[in-house]
């Protein structure tokens, strides 16, 4: 747990270090920030709330990044964390897991994967919303998970394979609602997405 700690404050701090707030002064990020701050502390304390086979939840934290950017994102999922603490109360040493392993570890791995594709497949509006959204979003939420798991994080009274499979099922629900929430906003709200410019993406 010490180090799970040491991650996430590391983690925080290269993100503070980028002065993250710069980011609302023209205000278009307000709006998604304040959603993601009424919505998503529900979703990570549904299994707290409910006790259910599977103790699984969406992640949400690819939809943060590509909506606010990595350096804001941080942080945010980080309070996420701690408001879910207050729905559905939990130990300190597990909504720091949380904020680590369903936060931190997802965005930023969303973040190497989408400099990734703009240097090797180029800036496009498909390779944005399906590579990047969708299917990167499956890809890092999984290996999150499986990072998590391979912790220690595993899902109770069930097998590691299992696990496995129950959290490579849940990628994809995390991958579908964030390509089609980011397809949405490119069309009709841009502004939404720290990640997303039409000088870059719609310059053919």
């Amino acid at each position: 747990m010490e180090l799970e700690f040491f991650l996430l404050l590391l983690t925080l701090a290269f993100a503070l270090a980028l002065r993250p707030w710069r980011m609302l002064a023209n205000g278009a990020l307000l709006s998604p920030l304040l959603g993601t701050l009424v919505v998503l502390p529900w979703l990570w304390a549904l299994p707290r709330l409910h006790t259910m086979p599977l103790p699984l939840q969406l992640s949400g934290a690819c939809a943060v990044t590509l909506m606010l950017g990595w350096p804001l994102a941080v942080p945010v999922l980080s309070l996420v964390a701690w408001l879910s603490g207050w729905i559905a109360p939990a130990e300190l040493d597990a909504l720091a897991a949380q904020a680590l392993w369903q936060g931190a570890v997802p965005a930023t791995l969303a973040l190497l994967l989408g400099a990734a594709l703009r240097r090797w497949l180029g800036t496009h509006p498909f390779i944005y919303i399906l590579a990047r959204a969708f299917a990167g979003t499956v890809l890092c939420t999984f290996c999150a998970a499986l990072l998590a798991q391979w912790a220690g994080h595993e899902l109770p009274h069930i097998g590691p394979d299992l696990s496995a499979v129950a959290r490579w099922l849940l990628a994809w629900g995390d991958g579908i609602i964030t390509g089609m929430m980011v397809a949405i906003f490119v069309a009709y709200r841009p502004e939404w997405l720290a990640t997303w410019s039409d000088r870059l993406y719609l310059k053919n």
